[in-house]
């Protein structure tokens, strides 16, 4: 069984690979500052979903300099370092939560960058509105954007239990005006929430499939210290995935999925100092040889 990954899309569409740099911006989250909530979603880690950002401290410029400083030394040694092989990923916490003005500069910063091809932002679809995205439009015109969004589920009672903060018809929107303005959308889905069936999940994945996003990233739910999830999973209220379930899953969710939706992840990392379970994703490398040798020997 084919899928379209990530890196086979940038090459075709870039004509290279690209490397993410994960950039703290210094948002919060209306999950957060008391809009909506204070708690965060209840799997949040305590950096808004950015463990792996650089420090938020440092400006823009400083983040992407120190990302790709570190990045550089795992290229193949016949990348032009000259190129703009970088993609700016406003990884942590909300980041199309602030005024117009402000979002600007922050933005204006990374693609203003040489090094910078793309500009990616993680955001909640509940902080999509006309005016983001027209400020979203005219740098799609400067630079390629591409929009994440948090939907994790289509089910209200997981929604509920997860503290999403927003109903599906939402992300709906949200999606709608993005895809109008010809901005690529890309959709974070959970599987292994508690309470969800494999069914459930799948009906997660088509939904995203037909729901106008250009691209996925299925994520396997992380038990991660400080959160109130590991408090219910210490409590013993839900079980995590296994490998075996997990990769069975991703091979139902690729099939039911359009052979043109981007793939952008399969799985994904936990801060291994933070991850209470499943421990078994702990080692990367292994799960992704046995998702690849599963999904070769799968059919559609």
């Amino acid at each position: 069984m084919e899928y379209y990954s990530l890196n086979k899309y940038l090459k075709d569409t870039y004509g290279r690979k690209l490397y993410k740099i994960s950039i703290d911006a210094g948002f919060t989250c209306p999950n957060r500052d008391g809009l909506i909530d204070t708690k965060g979603c209840i799997f949040c880690s305590g950096k808004g979903s950015g463990d792996f950002a650089e420090d938020r401290i440092c400006s823009i410029t400083q983040q992407i300099q120190s990302g790709k400083q570190r990045i550089i030394g795992k290229m193949p040694k016949n990348i032009n370092e000259n190129e703009a092989n970088f993609i700016a990923y406003f990884q942590a916490y909300t980041n199309t939560y602030a005024s117009v003005e402000v979002l600007r500069d922050k933005y204006r910063e990374a693609y203003e960058n040489l090094d910078i091809a793309i500009l990616s932002i993680a955001t909640r679809p509940d902080c999509i509105n006309e005016e983001v995205v027209s400020l979203l439009s005219e740098i799609n015109k400067i630079k390629p954007v591409w929009v994440e969004l948090g939907l994790q589920t289509i089910h209200e009672k997981s929604a509920n239990y997860i503290r999403r903060g927003y109903d599906l018809s939402v992300y709906d929107e949200a999606v709608k005006l993005l895809c109008n303005e010809g901005i690529e959308v890309i959709t974070h889905v959970i599987l292994g929430l508690p309470g969800e069936t494999k069914e459930d999940m799948l009906e997660t994945v088509k939904y995203v499939g037909e729901s106008g996003a250009k691209g996925i990233k299925l994520q396997l739910l992380h038990v991660l210290k400080g959160t109130d999830l590991a408090g219910d999973y210490e409590e013993g209220k839900f079980k995590c995935l296994e490998m075996d379930e997990y990769i069975d899953i991703i091979c139902s969710a690729l099939k039911v999925l359009p052979e043109d939706m981007v793939i952008h992840r399969m799985t994904g990392d936990g801060a291994k100092k933070d991850l209470i379970a499943p421990l078994w994703s702990m080692d990367k490398k292994r799960v992704l040889n046995f998702l690849n040798k599963a999904i070769s020997e799968a059919k559609r």
